[in-house]
Order: C-alpha cells, then structure tokens, then sequence
C-alpha cells in the first residue's frame, strides 16, 4: 500500500460534451494557516492569468473567489480540465510563487439549481469565513461578464 495522499481522478464520462458543462472548482494552498493567496498583489496575478486563459480560450471561467489559502471558480473547459487547471496552477506557482496543493477538486454541475448553489456558495464563502459582513465587500471577486445561465 502506497503512503500519502491519492490522486483524484478528473475523467471526463463520455456522454459528457465538455464545452457544454460547468464545473466548480476548488485549489487549495499547500500551507494553510499562512494566508498565502492574500499576500501583496498575488490576488492580481492570479486574476490576471485567469483572465489570459480565458483570453486564450483554455477555458473559460465565469466566476472566481480568492480566500486567504484556496481558489473558487465555476468554468468551462474546451479541452482536457485536469491538463488545463494543471498547467495553470504550474504557471501561477512559478511566476506569483503560489505554494499549491499537488492536486484539485473539481465537480460537474448537472443543474440549474446546483450552479446557483455553487455561486452562491463561492460568492458567500469570504462572508462565512468571517472576513466580511456582505460578498460584494470581499476584493478578490473575478466575474467574467455577466454570469451566464446554465445550458442545460
């Protein structure tokens, strides 16, 4: 039996178009008492290549919540999400020196209610946290456009 952590797995069913689906994604700090994703202008840099993959079409995300030592977001992915959130997170650790957990969870979302939920939750979560009174209060909040309506 091997020691550590076990990977998870990202496949995608095959009955799933990938472009047509939405999932919420979560990427955690390695240390996470340390408030690493709050440090001074790492919000930025983490938005920005955000923002360069959408721009890039590697993916495309709608909504994106900084926390002290995790990342939200819900998106779509036109290619392989687990190679494509790798790739990132290899790019964001070298060039802001964000210390990443080695993996991410992912979920698709399958309805209309679930990726409210998850807005919701992604956009409350600074609020439950106990960082701020209201959402709109919390600086680190990427919207891309207008939130888009679930496509199925």
């Amino acid at each position: 039996m091997e020691s550590g952590r076990k990977s998870l797995p990202h496949q995608v069913p095959l009955h799933v178009d990938p472009q047509q689906e939405l999932y919420f994604v979560t990427i955690c700090c390695q240390e996470r008492q340390e408030d690493p994703l709050l440090q001074k202008g790492v919000p930025e840099k983490i938005f920005a290549a955000i923002d360069f993959y959408n721009q890039q079409g590697k993916w495309w995300v709608h909504l994106a919540v900084v926390m002290p030592d995790h990342l939200h977001f819900i998106a779509s992915f036109p290619a392989a999400l687990d190679g494509t959130v790798r790739n990132w997170k290899h790019w964001t650790s070298r060039n802001a020196r964000i210390p990443w957990q080695r993996d991410f969870f992912e979920h698709r979302l399958r309805r209309e209610e679930s990726y409210h939920d998850k807005a919701n939750y992604i956009l409350n979560n600074p609020v439950r946290a106990g960082l701020v009174k209201d959402w709109q209060d919390w600086p680190h909040v990427f919207i891309s456009g207008e939130l888009p309506a679930f496509r199925r």
